[in-house]
């Protein structure tokens, strides 16, 4: 069982939560994972679609990007259910901050610096870790580093055979540890 880690963080509770709701078939966390995955393309979308309106001076391209914003927020509010303050746009700029990591993660992979891109994979997992932390309600502001201690280092590991150097110890770390768990987008 789970460490009680502070009042406003208790892991096991959480845990429990996202299960029960699961096999009442409230929360499908599959299906807003490639959800959010889709989001994430989307901010991409938007921000081609401004420098090609830039680039060629030609207007329908912002038309595009109009659209392409407005899906996006629609898309965004099915997982976003709840927000205060600015947590709503640091929730898209994480997504958009993921993906761009990824995407500099990919070409320096393609270029041949792997030390490079998995310190670039492992920035953009940990974002998007905190991404679903953040909405799925498992961060109290304020955040502070000691928000997860307690966790055990069997609650923060991962199972995965990378070269990327994942420290447990470290809050984005046991976020990454703790997400990596609950989100499977194998699961059916």
């Amino acid at each position: 069982m789970a460490k009680k880690i502070k009042p406003e963080i208790d892991l096991q509770k959480f845990m429990d939560k996202i299960k029960s709701a699961e096999k009442g078939n409230l929360l499908d966390l599959s299906s807003d994972e490639d959800l959010s995955i889709a989001i994430m393309n989307l901010i991409s979308i938007e921000e081609h679609l401004f420098f090609t309106g830039n680039k060629t001076g030609k207007t329908k391209y912002f038309s595009l990007l109009h659209q392409a914003r407005e899906m996006r927020k629609e898309l965004l509010k099915m997982i976003i259910k709840d927000y205060e303050g600015e947590v709503w746009c640091t929730s898209k700029h994480l997504l958009a901050a993921s993906m761009r990591l990824m995407e500099v993660g990919t070409k320096a992979q393609t270029k041949g610096d792997d030390k490079l891109a998995y310190n670039f994979f492992k920035k953009s997992y940990d974002l998007y870790n905190l991404f679903w932390a953040l909405n799925l309600g498992m961060l109290k502001s304020p955040l502070s580093k000691g928000d997860l201690e307690g966790l055990s280092s069997g609650e923060a590991e991962r199972d995965l055979e990378t070269p990327i150097s994942y420290e447990k110890s470290d809050f984005m770390g046991k976020i990454s540890g703790v997400i990596g768990k609950i989100l499977d987008c194998c699961r059916e």
